[in-house]
Order: C-alpha cells, then sequence, then structure tokens
C-alpha cells in the first residue's frame, strides 16, 4: 500500500524564501551592520507604512517585542536609530520601495572611502575628508552603522503581501483594543560570527587554524581579481622595459548596498565599465594598433568601494615587482567614474591639483586635457574641466597617486556631488533581443552611453585611422573615436545593447551562455549584483573578463585539447596570450552548441588588500574589510500564542512529564506482582 507523510512544520511555519539579509563585516576599527541572536530573533508583525505608526512599536502596543514590516519609502538614518534605541524591537523586514524615492536614498558615507585616498594631513590637506567638496550629500551612513538586531530586504511582493494579510487576520487592533491571541510573528536567523573588529576575528581565526584540527573560521577577507589587458600584448610572466610607456584606461566593477549581495550598481559602476568595454573593443578593432607610441592597458578593478581594495593591491605589486608593469611605465592614468549622463550631456574632467603644482606633470595634464576637450567638439557629449581647485572625486586614481606623481584625469557626469539619485529602470525583454525588444532606444542610460562611446557597430573602426599617418596624431584619434562620438548620425551599438542586459537585466542570457566556459555556466544567475564577497571570482568578475576577451580577442583554429593545453603547441605565445575554450553558439540547425577556442591577452591579478599579505590586520594604510561567516540565514512567519496559554501549556506538560515518571517508577516498581506469572494448577506441592 501507500504511505504518506504530512509535515507538522509546514503546518505552522510559512518559509520566507526570497530575502536578503544585512549581515557583518568588519575593519580594523569596528563593526558594523546586522545580526540575530544564535537561536534567531522573533516577533509580532506590526506594519509600518508612515512615521505615525511607529507610535504603536516604540510605546503603545501591548505585544514587545515587535517584528517592523517597513515600507521601503521609510527605510532612512532616523528611522532605524529610533528603532535601535529600544528593546522593544526584535528585527526589521523592509518591503521594496515602489516608485524608488524621488529624493534619492545612499546608505553610503558622505565621503567614500575617506581616509584611503590620496588627500591627507600630509598632502592636500584642504581637500582631506571632504572638506571642500562633499561627495554624496544623500549618504546617510546606516551602511555603517552596527545594529544589534536583525534587518531583512523583502524582494519577493508576493511574500510582502502574505506577511502583510497575516497581519490584518491576526494583529490589527479592533475597536481600539489590542489584538487578541493568536497573532502573526516572524523569525529571523542571521547570526553572525565574528566580533568587533578585523583584528579581532583574524586572530581568532588565525589561532583556531594554527591549534585545531577542525578550524571554526569566523570572518573571511573581501577578496576578488582585477580583470586586466593591453592593446598590445606584453609577456605576463617577465618584466615590460622601462622604457615602454603605458596609458593605463580604468574603472571600477564592484558596488555596494546595505543588503548583502543586492548591489546592482548601475549607474555607481556598470554604465562605466560597460564603457570601458566597449572602448576596448573599439581600440582593439582599429588598424595600424602596433604603430601606437604607447600601448594601453586596460584594468578594471574590483573592490573599490571598500576602500581601494583592487588598485591599492595593484599599486602594491607594481612596488614589488610582482606584476608585469612597474609604476615607471605608466604614461598617463584616465579612468571611466560615474558616467550614466542622467542629467545632462556634460562630462566632468577632474585632475589632481597637488599634483599640478609640478609644472612638469601639469604639463601633461594639461595636454591630457586638451586632447580630450578637442575631441568632444561636434559630439553629443562635451568635455568640459572641473576646475583646478577641485580636488579629485574617489577614484582609484587617487591610489596610484599615493605611490606616485602621475598625470592622469577622471571622467565623470557630475561637477561636484554625485547625481545617481533614482534607480535605472530598464524594461525586461527576451534574452539576445534587440534593442527594439528591449526598448532600451529610449532610456537615458543607453542613450548616454551611445553618445560617450560613439555608437560603435562593427564596420566603423577603421574610420579612426583615416588619413592621419603621425602615430601621436593617431593616437588622439583612436581614443577620441574609441570613446566620444560623432553625433552626426547617433547608431546604436548593439554590444551595448547586449551588455546592459546582460549586467543589469539577466545574466542568464543567450550571449553570455555562449561566451563563457562550460564549467562556468553556474555563474550566470538571474539577477545581476556586484558585491565584491569573500568567495572569488566572483559572476561579474568572470563575466568581465570573458566579455572582454570576447570583444578584443580572436577565434582560433585549435581542438579542445589544443586549447586547454597550449603550452603544448609551440607557436602559441603562451606567454602573451590566454586561451579559454567556451560554449560557443547554438548551432542553427540543431540545439547543440558549437564551441570554440578564443585567444585574448585578458587576465585576471589578485585584488586581496596587501594588509593581510602583510599580516598588517589593523593598517591605516589599506583596506582591512572582512565579512563575518554564518551558519544559517532564513526568515519565516507563523501564529504565536499568548504567553499565558504557553505557559500553561508548559506546566500542564511538565505534569504530564512528572506524572509519567512517577506512572513509570511505580510500575516497575511493582512489576514482579503485576507482571508475574499465574502457577500452573496442575503442579501439587508435598
Amino acid at each position: 500500500g501507500s504511505c504518506r507523510g504530512n509535515s507538522v512544520e509546514r503546518k505552522i511555519y510559512i518559509p520566507l524564501n526570497r530575502t536578503a539579509p544585512c549581515v557583518r563585516l568588519l575593519n580594523a576599527t569596528h563593526q558594523i551592520g546586522c545580526q540575530s541572536s544564535i537561536s534567531g530573533d522573533t516577533g509580532v508583525i506590526h506594519v509600518v507604512e508612515k512615521e505615525e505608526d511607529l507610535r504603536w512599536v516604540l510605546a503603545d502596543g501591548p505585544h514587545p517585542p515587535y517584528m517592523i514590516l517597513l515600507d521601503g519609502n521609510l527605510f532612512n538614518r532616523d528611522v532605524l536609530l529610533q528603532l535601535k534605541g529600544t528593546s522593544r524591537v526584535s528585527g526589521l523586514a523592509v518591503a521594496i520601495a515602489s516608485p524608488s524615492p524621488p529624493q534619492g536614498f545612499s546608505p553610503g558615507l558622505k565621503c567614500p572611502n575617506d581616509g584611503f585616498g590620496v588627500y591627507s594631513k600630509d598632502y592636500g590637506p584642504e581637500f582631506a575628508h571632504c572638506n571642500t567638496t562633499v561627495w554624496n550629500p544623500l549618504g546617510s551612513g546606516i551602511s555603517y552603522e552596527d545594529f544589534d538586531f536583525p534587518i531583512f530586504l523583502l524582494e519577493d511582493a508576493n511574500e510582502t503581501q502574505v506577511i502583510k494579510q497575516c497581519y490584518l487576520d491576526h494583529n490589527v487592533p479592533r475597536d481600539g483594543s489590542a489584538p487578541e491571541y493568536p497573532l502573526c510573528a516572524m523569525q529571523l536567523f542571521s547570526h553572525m560570527h565574528a566580533v568587533t573588529s578585523t583584528v579581532t576575528c583574524m586572530r581568532r581565526s588565525s589561532l583556531q587554524s594554527t591549534f585545531s584540527i577542525n578550524p571554526e573560521i569566523v570572518c573571511d577577507p573581501l577578496l576578488d581579481y582585477n580583470v586586466w589587458s593591453t592593446l598590445q600584448p606584453i609577456n605576463s610572466s617577465g618584466k615590460v622595459d622601462p622604457e615602454k610607456e603605458v596609458v593605463v584606461v580604468a574603472t571600477r566593477i564592484d558596488s555596494h548596498s546595505f543588503f548583502w549581495n543586492i548591489a546592482p550598481g548601475a549607474e555607481g559602476a556598470v554604465s562605466s565599465f560597460v564603457t570601458h568595454l566597449a572602448a576596448a573593443e573599439a581600440l582593439h578593432k582599429a588598424p595600424d594598433v602596433p604603430l601606437l607610441p604607447r600601448n594601453v592597458m586596460f584594468t578594471f578593478f574590483q573592490g573599490e568601494t571598500f576602500d581601494y581594495i583592487g588598485s591599492s593591491r595593484m599599486v602594491y605589486d607594481m612596488e614589488q615587482d610582482k606584476f608585469p608593469l612597474r609604476l615607471d611605465n605608466i604614461h598617463s592614468f584616465v579612468e571611466l567614474n560615474q558616467v550614466a549622463l542622467r542629467n545632462g550631456s556634460v562630462l566632468w574632467m577632474h585632475t589632481d591639483p597637488v599634483s599640478r603644482m609640478n609644472q612638469s606633470v601639469d604639463v601633461q595634464v594639461r595636454s591630457l586635457l586638451d586632447t580630450l576637450s578637442r575631441s568632444s567638439v561636434g559630439s553629443a557629449v562635451t568635455l568640459q574641466e572641473a576646475g583646478f581647485s577641485q580636488p579629485l572625486p574617489p577614484s582609484s586614481f587617487q591610489r596610484f597617486l599615493r605611490a606616485r606623481h602621475i598625470p592622469g584625469v577622471v571622467l565623470t557626469d557630475h561637477r561636484t556631488a554625485f547625481q545617481n539619485r533614482k534607480k535605472v529602470e530598464l524594461p525586461h525583454g527576451p534574452q539576445g533581443s534587440a534593442k527594439e525588444s528591449l526598448g532600451l532606444e529610449s532610456n537615458p542610460v543607453f542613450t548616454a552611453l551611445s553618445g560617450i562611446l560613439g555608437s560603435w557597430d562593427r564596420i566603423r573602426p577603421w574610420l579612426c585611422s583615416g588619413n592621419i599617418s603621425q602615430p601621436k596624431e593617431l593616437e588622439a584619434e583612436l581614443f577620441r573615436c574609441s570613446l566620444l562620438s560623432s553625433a552626426q548620425t547617433n547608431p546604436v551599438s548593439f554590444q551595448v545593447t547586449r551588455m546592459l542586459y546582460g549586467f543589469l537585466i539577466k545574466m542568464n542570457n543567450s550571449w553570455f551562455q555562449s561566451i563563457i566556459k562550460p564549467d562556468l555556466k553556474g555563474i550566470l544567475g538571474d539577477v545581476p549584483q556586484h558585491y565584491v564577497a569573500v568567495s572569488s571570482p566572483v559572476n561579474t568578475t568572470y563575466l568581465v573578463q570573458y566579455v572582454l576577451a570576447n570583444l578584443t580577442g580572436t577565434v582560433v583554429n585549435l581542438t579542445k585539447e589544443e586549447c586547454l593545453n597550449p603550452e603544448k603547441n609551440p607557436h602559441s605565445q603562451r606567454e602573451l596570450f590566454e586561451y579559454s575554450w567556451v560554449q560557443g553558439s547554438l548551432d542553427a540547425n540543431s540545439s547543440a552548441r558549437v564551441p570554440l577556442c578564443v585567444r585574448s591577452g585578458v587576465r585576471l591579478s589578485k585584488a586581496l588588500s596587501p594588509a593581510f599579505e602583510l599580516r598588517q590586520w589593523g593598517s591605516r594604510e589599506y583596506s582591512t574589510w572582512t565579512e563575518s561567516r554564518w551558519k544559517d540565514i532564513r526568515a519565516r512567519i507563523f501564529l504565536v500564542a499568548s504567553r499565558e496559554l504557553e505557559i500553561i501549556t508548559l506546566v500542564l506538560g511538565v505534569a504530564i512529564l512528572l506524572l509519567s515518571l512517577l506512572t513509570t517508577y511505580f510500575i516497575n516498581a511493582k512489576a514482579d506482582v503485576l507482571f508475574s506469572l499465574p502457577r500452573d494448577p496442575g503442579a501439587v506441592a508435598y
């Protein structure tokens, strides 16, 4: 016959499957983030949709502690600090704000990465700590507060509605009186293992690793890999000649938000690295690249949100001769920062006023500014200098300036304060569809990037060389054609469309599937996130690596065995190129993919703060950010009985237990009487 089971747990609890927790991060001095108790925190649900609703939680409600379901528009510093200072709150579940707050919102600091850039009491003290310019005026700093209760984001509107309905059915006061039991409650689990600071947690982890057979690691450094390649191939295992000059074009690929692994970073990161990727393709496809007097290195830094992890590590490796380039090889530095151009068509060119006090540096910077300004004449995007007295915005370039005076420019869409105040709304279309299907052609971010990039089609790069024969003029023209477009035709690049779709809407799309290795299919999640994390490489790093290889590399006629083992081929130039066996596109006549071998100069370099290499966990020179470990993160709702009923149930249970023990003891003591066998009547004793 059939045997069926019915879970009692499922009858009691409703799990919330699409949530994102606030987790604990630590640095050299303190801890930030959130955590629950070791057994999870429970409270009666109360919905807060306006600030007046907080009074019930903080004063009037008779059933504390409360678990608050907070409307996303109320998720701000003032509200959180009110909840932080009371024992009547056991946790917080935040519903996504729709639409986004019109005034904008930022959980970061008003002065990002303060203390880890170039400005200090010894270098441009008037610019230190954002004294001249507050770059992020909307920064509330709540991401850098420490909360002793769990805070979760509810990503699914349907689950949010289930919670609200449970609240309406059981928790709403009736006729001015308190609601009666049973009440709807929520339980959040997010206990963190690390406490105090990176110094404390790394010391504990180190001791565990040294003396324990099964060490209990309590925190891990934030780490990943930088992605880089060069226009002209270089020997990755050797050293570039000191007289060879390289122009570094850089951007960051990570972002951060209040909740763990929820970091889309549309304007802060994606707009810049998509622009960077398309520019790299344009330069690689241009003719006469070998004639350029200087090489160009395309660099994508990881972990920049957390005190410049990636850039500080690359500078450290260059200083320690652990990288093919040295700092002396860098001729100039161009960084793409926030370039989404949501509120205009002007890109601002920021330079460092302190290093420009050196006449030779100022001459080179002025030459670079003039070249960029001229290149924007007649284009959809205008480049303007932010001003000699204006300091650099938070940027990777600052870490290079800490080591050496390098001529450089940081391009942004803001002259002073950040302008990325709103969430980028992009329509969802079928994967691999053209721009008309996606509806991207009218999106302001897409239009802006198209203007910056020059709307490159595959048939246009050859126009960049024109009739120019001088190498120096050719370099300037190639840079102009790749970054700053002519606005006369303003076509839209399909490559940009595909990158925006993949990095902002859906990573698991047909193009991304075709350009990665078969064993990396698992990295293609549905929702793109760009948090640096502790496991590396993260999916964003892999995808930037393979997109760059696809755009700048070459398909070579090698078998799978030859592609996976290029060292066996004497003509592979293994020291100059990387080889990747990728899945390829779907065959037109079948559902099978046609794999191929891609050769490119794209490489990875470690993005782990030098503080952990040097075991200087309390460093003020390098980033020291770590992420706490945890065992269980989950959320669920259920009906909870009154405290009186729970006590009665407990007392009855204890009474039944004691009665059972007494009964068992009595039966055991009288077992010989109660369970003795009757005598055989046929047996007679004489």
